[in-house]
């Protein structure tokens, strides 16, 4: 499931540092072989994990072929969007991509759901029937609905919708059932965590915009369901005072308003830039909802500057804080076994942290001024052991820097045996060991498929999902803002 809020973003102390990156505006990676490639097998493990009779992906695959019983909302949306990108890659023909998401659309049409259209968020990805054991374990279950992993679904649905013309009227219908405006919780102005309607839980909320949990906001105000203020119910970074000097770096910022809510535009300093943080600091919670809206054009002011220095605290943290000698760090397996958060400490709010190695090395830069929290040594690069890099974080990067992300990944690729296969990256490896994960995680190879699909399709996906409707909501709600110190 989907981590929990988090809140990150602004960026640079000078336009010199920008332009010596080379990161003054996105860029497209260049079509070359190798991405085509990885593309093929990323697409071949999708369909591998795929029911034939059911059309719904497993949440995972292990390298001897196996798949797990369960998947998520979001696993099914990931297919969805893939199967798209692949037909426009000419991986799929367009008469088998249509047969597969005639067949998905199919099994979710008979699924049960919850209230205001909403899905469950666990099924049996051979039946897709609701889940109450999770089948790993044999434990109980209870059934919730997620409201970021139903944004997930959504997203999935609206782009076979706007792209598939002989399944839009289904694919629509789905979508337009579902109600965002569920998850509104108007006294905090921010959207709930999940709903489980046997037992009547609702933990509120996500409380930071630099998350995932975001593409459920922008649907809901693109359909109306949710006020545009509520975009602005959510922290950039907390607040500069010693009440909230628990969180992991003493922010830079100001106070604005927009939509009459007051936002504390919060940044952390991060080697000479300034980062607008997620509550981790990992590549998904900031970068996977602009695999599908154009948030570093419609906002340039926020996104346009934080996402290229997001991308560059997870180079210079891998290539230097930590010397690993490679980057990308995200939620993803744990090669050994299981599964963590991984992440840069120092962009992430965390007070706990998302480390990038199985060891646990943190940073805490302090919070001056405040009792109890003075700066502490940076650790050096020798207390990094046993990273943990995922090839899905270096795939988010491709389009704010395509040179970098490609060496990154054609180095992964190269540098560890087992990594890449037929079936494309396996979820992770530590680099410092070399063990690589036995499996193949549907949400990561997705979100692979997405950036693969954008830079080698021209945009197709971005283009499917973002059209004048979405633009004319959104756009004039997230192009006001200033992330950070930044002045307009």
């Amino acid at each position: 499931m989907a981590a929990c809020g988090m809140a990150l973003r602004r960026v640079i102390g000078s336009v010199a540092l920008v332009l010596l990156l080379g990161l003054t505006a996105p860029a497209r990676a260049p079509a070359d072989t190798n991405l085509t490639r990885y593309a093929r097998a990323t697409w071949a493990s999708l369909a591998a994990m795929t029911d034939p009779h059911s059309g719904l992906p497993a949440d995972s695959l292990g390298a001897d072929g196996t798949t797990s019983v369960q998947t998520s909302t979001t696993n099914i949306g990931a297919y969805m969007w893939s199967t798209v990108a692949a037909r426009q890659l000419g991986i799929v023909t367009p008469a088998d991509a249509v047969a597969r998401l005639s067949k998905t659309l199919g099994t979710l049409e008979r699924m049960e759901r919850g209230p205001s259209g909403q899905f469950y968020n666990w099924y049996d990805h051979r039946t897709g029937a609701k889940l109450t054991v999770w089948p790993p374990t044999g434990a109980a279950l209870t059934p919730i609905l997620s409201s970021v992993d139903n944004g997930w679904l959504a997203t999935g649905l609206r782009i076979v919708a706007h792209s598939v013309p002989e399944l839009s009227r289904r694919a629509g219908a789905l979508y337009d059932r579902m109600d965002f405006g569920y998850y509104y919780r108007p006294t905090v102005n921010r959207i709930a965590f999940y709903v489980a309607p046997d037992t009547g839980e609702s933990p509120c909320c996500y409380d930071t915009v630099v998350s995932e949990s975001r593409i459920a906001s922008y649907i809901g105000i693109a359909k109306g369901e949710l006020p545009p203020k509520e975009y602005y119910g959510t922290w950039r970074s907390f607040p500069d005072t010693c009440d909230w000097s628990w969180q992991e770096t003493r922010p830079v910022g100001t106070w604005r308003t927009y939509f009459g809510v007051n936002v504390f535009e919060g940044a952390y300093p991060y080697a000479g830039m300034r980062v607008t943080p997620s509550w981790g600091g990992s590549m998904f919670e900031a970068l996977m909802p602009a695999l599908f809206v154009p948030e570093e054009r419609w906002a340039p002011h926020s996104w346009g500057i934080n996402h290229p220095v997001t991308v560059q605290a997870q180079i210079y943290h891998g290539l230097h804080e930590a010397d690993y000698g490679y980057w990308g760090f995200s939620p993803s397996n744990t090669p050994e076994g299981g599964y963590s958060a991984y992440g840069v400490d120092g962009v992430g709010m965390d007070p706990t942290g998302y480390p990038s190695n199985e060891d646990g090395t943190l940073v805490d830069a302090g919070f001056s001024g405040c009792p109890g929290r003075p700066p502490q040594p940076a650790p050096p690069p020798s207390a990094y052991t046993n990273g943990v890099v995922t090839p899905h974080a270096a795939f988010l990067a491709l389009r704010y820097a395509p040179d970098a992300a490609r060496a990154d990944i054609d180095k992964l690729a190269r540098d560890f045996p087992g990594l890449y296969t037929k079936w494309g990256f396996r979820d992770s490896v530590n680099v410092g060991t070399g063990r690589v994960s036995d499996a193949y995680l549907s949400l990561d190879q997705g979100m692979i498929m997405a950036a693969l699909g954008n830079a080698l399709g021209d945009d197709a996906l971005r283009k499917a999902f973002s059209g004048p409707d979405l633009e004319r909501a959104l756009r004039p709600v997230i192009g006001v803002e200033a992330f950070g110190a930044r002045s307009r």
